[in-house]
């Protein structure tokens, strides 16, 4: 399976399928540091209705401030945050006698965010368009536990199985 969009959808219905096709490209930085930062690309855009939004709401804090704040934030220290997190759920599934690499662990999460992506972009469009509320927190809800389904089946591939 060729290209990001296909693997994306596939991912909803076979992510473990997927996750052992991306693992069995073999270990590959490179694609490791795109997938992640691709994923924070798409988390910067989502959060564009929202930020849009507060600079309506408070005209005293400019739009291309918080845009700024957030580009930054999501470009350059998430990253950081992701790549220690990866390493800690790898650390903890070797407690629970997982076999894998950091790097597979890598791959999970990043894929995880990546693949949970276009469910983030609703969700920044419910933020900006609807607000806080009780329409959000559903929303909000329903993303994290995509995104916890990915991620776990994700990291049972990466951490459990013989590759």
């Amino acid at each position: 399976m060729r290209g990001i969009v296909p693997k994306i959808f596939a991912a909803w219905r076979r992510p473990r399928q997927v996750m052992r096709a991306i693992l069995a490209d073999g270990q590959r930085e490179d694609r490791a540091l795109a997938t992640l930062l691709g994923a924070a690309t798409i988390l910067f855009i989502a959060q564009w209705p929202r930020l849009s939004r507060e600079a309506h709401l408070n005209p005293e804090v400019p739009l291309e401030a918080t845009m700024a704040i957030t580009l930054f934030a999501l470009l350059f220290l998430a990253p950081l945050l992701f790549y220690t997190l990866a390493a800690a759920s790898h650390l903890v599934a070797r407690a629970f006698g997982g076999r894998g690499r950091f790097y597979g662990a890598r791959m999970a999460l990043f894929w995880s965010l990546l693949a949970t992506a276009p469910w983030v972009l609703f969700q920044g469009l419910i933020a900006g368009f609807v607000g806080p509320g009780a329409a959000l927190s559903v929303v909000s809800l329903a993303v994290f536990a995509a995104f916890a389904v990915q991620w776990g089946a994700c990291l049972r591939v990466a951490e459990f199985e013989d590759m």
